[in-house]
């Protein structure tokens, strides 16, 4: 440990909570150095959704490597890029009926927000951006303008400008989208008419908050009827997290642009993508680039991932198994533990359960670690115990987990009940 205390920045946070030395991992298993395994509830937060070293993803990437395949090329055209837009095409756009050019930004997330937000800009030429409570969108500048979290903003240095920010679904009791729809159409409401609006439709830092269908529904017509951009951010949500390939998809809405990294490599390896609608492609050749727009090794990763999980709907069946097994838990935890839980977030393989304080929810989260599990919380206080394992998960491995979860909250309800009496 003595390498990392001395050399590396107080910035780091995950090892904070996990102080062990990781030295190989498969599927959903983490080994230390010391042979310890560890179940993997967190999955890169949302990188890993089939799991570390896939190994059908990884051997495509090692026949790659073996055969000299370009590892850099900026934006230049390779077969890698071909065969990933291709599957991408065949089998994620065309079985949706969406129609979508693919920008590729620098290799995460933020960076592609960041892309998102300029291109909705540039396209309407108006500057205001409307974001929501709790969301989070990264922490480069201009997508920090986006994020809610306060311990994020503060980071900035500086005052954060160009975003108005209205409530989500159920925040606070209050109808967000009547406000946002009253203030447009008010000409001394104070809101600058917004080149776009950009949320998660499940957010996940936030506290696994869900956005109905009809929700998202309204939304969109409000935004249509405007003229305002619509940009899902489908970084953390995305690639079958929520049960379908996108997260939007249950309510039959069609963003104007979408965002995505974070699983989209498929193997763990960084690559972002910004989606956007044909007639809204106004970039000049090289107006937003960087020196890492276009992993390849993530492409063959990626196309893989595509070809072998999404070309039926086998893999959503997996998913929906998989998350009805970790709803009957929470249910469980909830009857059974009244004294520390609240209720269910969240919806597919991106569910948690919200404690009555953070303090539990940590307590929770060590204890698991202790066991042999991985997993963090989420939410404004920190609050939600987030279960986010690999998606590849089977249903042997996810009831390992998720008895380790149960073991856990019982001990720090026991612990609680002590110290009270």
């Amino acid at each position: 440990m003595e390498i990392f205390n001395k050399q590396e920045s107080n910035v780091k946070s995950y090892c904070n909570s996990f102080p062990v030395v990781f030295t190989s991992a498969k599927g959903c298993w983490l080994t230390t150095d010391s042979g310890a395994r560890y179940i993997d509830f967190l999955a890169g937060a949302g990188s890993l959704n089939y799991g570390h070293n896939n190994p059908i993803l990884k051997e495509a990437l090692v026949e790659y490597i073996s055969n000299d395949g370009i590892t850099h090329g900026l934006d230049m055209f390779t077969e890698a890029k071909a065969a990933f837009l291709t599957a991408l095409r065949n089998h994620i756009f065309a079985p949706r009926n969406l129609d979508y050019k693919v920008q590729f930004t620098g290799p995460t997330g933020t960076n592609a927000v960041e892309a998102a937000m300029k291109l909705a800009r540039k396209v309407t030429g108006r500057t205001n951006i409307v974001t929501f409570t709790n969301g989070f969108h990264g922490c480069t500048m201009g997508a920090l303008t986006a994020t809610g979290n306060q311990h994020h903003r503060g980071g900035a240095g500086t005052p954060l400008f160009g975003t108005s920010r209205i409530p989500y679904e159920d925040y606070a009791g209050i109808d967000g989208l009547a406000l946002f729809e009253a203030m447009l159409n008010d000409n001394s409401s104070g809101l600058d008419k917004p080149a776009a609006v950009l949320l998660e439709t499940l957010q996940g830092e936030g506290g696994l908050n869900v956005a109905s269908n009809e929700w998202l529904q309204k939304l969109s017509k409000i935004c249509k009827a405007h003229g305002i951009l619509l940009i899902v951010d489908d970084i953390q949500a995305g690639c079958g997290r929520t049960g379908t390939f996108f997260s939007f998809e249950p309510s039959g809405i069609n963003p104007d642009i979408v965002t995505l990294s974070k699983s989209i490599g498929g193997y763990g390896l960084p690559v972002a993508l910004v989606l956007l609608k044909p007639e809204l492609d106004k970039w000049l050749p090289g107006e937003h680039n960087g020196t890492f727009r276009g992993n390849n090794h993530a492409f063959v990763t990626a196309t893989k991932a595509i070809e072998h999980y999404w070309q039926n709907d086998d893999f959503e069946s997996h998913i929906a198994e998989r998350s009805q097994q970790v709803s009957k838990t929470i249910d469980r935890s909830l009857k059974q533990l009244s004294s520390l839980f609240v209720r269910a977030k969240g919806r597919g393989m991106m569910q948690g359960i919200e404690c009555k304080s953070g303090d539990i929810a940590s307590a929770i989260s060590r204890r698991c670690f202790e066991k042999g599990m991985i997993i963090e919380t989420a939410g404004p206080d920190d609050e939600v115990v987030k279960f986010f394992c690999p998606l590849t998960i089977s249903e042997s491995e996810l009831e390992q987990g998720l008895h380790i979860f149960e073991k856990a909250a019982q001990e720090v309800a026991n612990e609680l009940t002590r110290k009270a009496s």
